[in-house]
């Protein structure tokens, strides 16, 4: 095939004076330092459905500058017709085209050199030089491809070409992204070096007082003749060697030789989800006196198990999994990985007390699995939504065959290190969990995933495990239901998984005696943050049916922010957690969602575009039962009020309180006492019916007749002005790096204005920052994510600034019609 020349962009690759000549003169810190870098920068992208072979391209086609990680249905605008549908957002894929030019340094020239793909969504193929190097179906695992044949060393210029194909919709019931959402690195070795995930480190015996570490090291020896190379591992915690061990073997030419070292650490710091200490493991490759490779592991001493009488057991203590699934989507910002957004979301986790991560329901980012590891996150790794049986047309279904094995062999070797790992879902939701065939697949799968690591347990999260009496709940499997669940009693499993079902938890030692517990999925409660629909101690089931278009709820898909919508198949958020919280046995669970996610706007379709799940909202706002959690969940005092204060004269609101570390709570409007309520048996909040009256709502917390907390609510006037509150007011200016700024819409006096709406437009004023999101969290809103301006939903908004690579000042102004303006200074360093 035959791209013209002069399509070629030459980008001169900012890091390429790192790398080294692989001779006699390299030295083990440029290896450290070259060893892989990001590629991400200097990219061109195309848009157009009629391109379907690269050699198409032509000197008409129009490409737009960008950086990858980079998502483009997000920018696009929501289409209540587009093939999508409302699983995918009502957002637009199609067939994107990336290429990027390159140079390689002369002294490269001896040296094995690959391109590494974190996620490209979907079915990728790949060019460098019109060489094809191979196609990826699956968008959510990691790739590699050898360049070293094809690449030109020197002043002449390369060009990788990617083609993205997610045309054929739809294919995933959430939204995916388009496009090399995911990082790229460029990786330089030695012929001899470390193999593409080519560690495995274990800690077969743990105790306090000491722990082994056992090492295996694949080498991969690519020159023409057998080498004898010695294998350095050094253990460091921080920067303190702890263990250290060598040992020398051949390695035949072309292939892969497996070293197995076992160290030993004297008095090992342990890793927990409170205390989440990590090690690093640093592998060098010496051929003589000569250093030809470096390679670093992080990975974690701690010591588990799932026990069938106290549930889950971390370095020997109970420890209940208090955990949310998280689809890979950033909300605003889409698909695209970005790690300081991906660490925000885990920080309001990690605030609302949550330990655990379910990744719902594929591999998800490596970004997400390190921080994972440094923040104390108890992970279920997911590898499949679908096996051979389709649930959407163009799905992975199609591509089970010829590529689940490479896939499920792939995600377990690159993520097996990791500490925050403790077990590996191999499915969810699977049609054939209700055959023999469904046995079958899921002790394939079983098989494989132990091939690779007998460290952890193999679950999968089925729907449910058991036949359920109950009608109201069997509804959503009726067709199914009367049999057994062929997966659940296969033998394919270390650990019966739940999705909902929450009648048959308590029934579990009777139904498994011998497999422990852990709920996969849970509750399915619904809300929008802010709205509240009275009165508030009714349950409603929304939708009636899973399969059947709701027609019910409210004229303007909002739900109540109460803790009393469900789905047919879940629970409200209390119910399962007093189930869970009550019974030791059982490990623990997932709720469904921490996040409101784009798609699946359950009950609602179209005007709905996202989720209502989450127990935060898209912008990244807690909804009211985030409070509920919290008060269960962490030793900070919590004492937290709903609804707001303004409504009509004399109707009545009820309100309640989530709250801790206290006996009772007593409740005042404007200063009269409206009586003091204490939470009985397993209630997890109190509630006052209260007539209307415009003025102070007051809470005050006690214990023990001293007062823990105090909370006031005040009725708010007409909309005046606007606060604003930068997540950090200073981030590194790397080009990366974000600041999430928090628009809060407040009357004269300073109080906050629950219902207001008003269109908030932004602005950089100075500096070396760019505007990449806006949001409110309203599942309805069909703004763009990528304007310059947006509405509030019920007081609060949100703008997310990336800083550029000028370090410095920078301004951004904030405006309303009718409000005073405000402006915020960050700073970047």
């Amino acid at each position: 095939m035959n791209i013209p020349s002069y399509f070629k962009l030459v980008l001169f690759v900012a890091c390429i004076g790192f790398f080294s000549a692989c001779n006699s003169s390299l030295q083990g810190d440029n290896i450290a330092e070259s060893r892989i870098v990001s590629f991400n920068d200097g990219w061109s992208f195309h848009l157009n459905d009629s391109l379907q072979d690269n050699d198409t391209i032509s000197n008409t086609t129009k490409w737009q500058d960008v950086k990858v990680p980079h998502d483009w249905s997000i920018e696009m605008d929501f289409d209540e017709n587009s093939p999508t549908g409302h699983g995918g957002a009502y957002l637009t894929g199609g067939l994107g085209w990336y290429k990027k030019s390159f140079k390689i340094s002369e002294n490269d020239k001896d040296k094995r050199l690959s391109i590494v793909f974190d996620g490209v969504y979907s079915y990728s193929d790949v060019w460098v030089n019109n060489h094809y190097l191979g196609n990826r179906p699956n968008g959510y695992v990691g790739f590699e491809y050898d360049i070293t044949p094809y690449v030109n060393f020197g002043d002449k210029t390369n060009e990788i070409i990617v083609r993205v194909n997610n045309k054929n919709q739809p294919n995933s019931r959430w939204y995916s992204g388009s496009g090399i959402y995911r990082n790229v690195w460029l990786k330089t070795t030695h012929k001899i070096h470390v193999a593409q995930w080519g560690t495995f480190i274990t800690t077969p015996q743990v105790s306090a007082e000491k722990a082994t570490v056992r090492i295996e090291t694949d080498v991969k020896n690519e020159t023409l003749q057998q080498e004898n190379v010695s294998i350095v591992q050094t253990i460091y915690s921080d920067e303190t060697v702890v263990a250290t061990s060598e040992e020398k073997i051949d390695v035949n030419s072309s292939k892969t030789q497996k070293s197995i070292q076992t160290l030993t650490v004297e008095n090992p710091k342990l890793w927990s989800d409170v205390s989440p200490t990590l090690y690093n493991t640093e592998t060098k490759i010496y051929v003589g006196e000569q250093l030809v490779d470096t390679y670093h592991t992080s990975f974690g001493i701690r010591s588990f198990k799932f026990d069938l009488e106290k549930g889950f057991i971390l370095n020997g203590t109970q420890v209940k999994i208090k955990g949310v699934c998280l689809h890979h989507d950033l909300g605003p910002l889409g698909a695209a990985v970005n790690t300081r957004a991906i660490q925000r979301q885990l920080e309001i986790m990690k605030e609302m007390g949550v330990n655990g991560i379910r990744t719902a329901h594929n591999p998800p980012a490596p970004e997400l699995l390190d921080l994972c590891d440094q923040m104390g996150f108890i992970v279920m790794d997911e590898a499949f939504d679908i096996w051979e049986k389709n649930k959407n047309p163009f799905d992975y279904g199609n591509d089970w065959d010829d590529w689940h094995q490479k896939d499920l062999e792939d995600q377990i070797l690159r993520d097996r290190n990791h500490a925050s790992i403790f077990m590996w879902s191999i499915g969810n939701e699977i049609p054939e969990q209700w055959s023999e065939r469904g046995a079958e697949i899921g002790r394939e799968l079983s098989k494989i995933v132990k091939s690779l690591d007998t460290t952890r347990l193999v679950t999968a999260a089925m729907n449910p495990p058991i036949h359920i009496q109950n009608k109201e709940v069997t509804l959503q499997f009726e067709e199914t239901a009367a049999q057994p669940n062929a997966l659940a009693g296969s033998g394919a499993l270390d650990i019966i998984g739940y999705n909902y079902a929450h009648q048959t938890y308590e029934d579990h030692q009777k139904n498994f005696p011998n497999t422990p517990f852990i709920a996969t999925e849970t509750t399915s409660g619904l809300q929008t943050r802010g709205h509240y629909d009275f009165p508030s101690d009714t349950t409603k089931i929304w939708p009636v049916r899973w399969d059947k278009l709701f027609t019910e709820g409210n004229a303007d898909n909002t739900v109540s922010a109460y803790d009393q919508v469900r789905t047919p198949w879940g629970s409200l958020h209390e119910t399962t957690w007093k189930i869970i919280k009550r019974n030791d046995y059982l490990s623990g669970f997932y709720i469904w969602t921490g996040f409101d996610y784009l798609g699946e706007p359950t009950p609602y379709v179209w005007p709905s575009r996202s989720s209502y799940f989450g127990i935060v909202d898209l912008a990244g706002f807690p909804k009211d039962v985030y409070y509920m959690y919290k008060s269960e969940w962490t030793n900070e005092p919590v004492l937290h009020l709903l609804p707001h204060w303004n409504w009509e004269q004399g109707q009545l609101i009820d309100v309640w309180a989530y709250y801790n570390n206290a006996d009772e709570v007593e409740l005042f409007l404007n200063g009269k006492s409206l009586g003091t309520k204490q939470k009985e048996g397993e209630d997890l909040h109190i509630m006052w019916r209260v007539p209307f009256e415009a003025g102070t709502l007051k809470a005050i917390s006690r214990k023990n007749g001293k007062v823990v907390l105090e909370r006031e609510i005040k009725t708010a006037s007409e909309p005046a002005q606007l606060k604003l509150t930068a997540d950090r007011n200073t981030i590194k200016a790397d080009g990366d790096d974000l600041s999430f700024i928090t628009v809060d819409i407040l009357d004269a006096d300073g109080n906050f204005v629950p219902t207001a709406n008003n269109l908030i437009k932004f602005e950089v004023e100075a500096g070396d920052a760019t505007i990449v999101a806006v949001a409110n969290g309203d599942p309805t809103n069909h703004e763009s994510f990528k304007g310059k301006q947006h509405k509030a939903l019920n007081g609060k908004c949100l703008v997310v600034v990336q800083a550029g690579k000028t370090a410095g000042s920078v301004t951004l102004k904030v405006t309303a019609d009718g409000l005073t303006s405000n402006t915020i200074t960050l700073q970047l360093q």
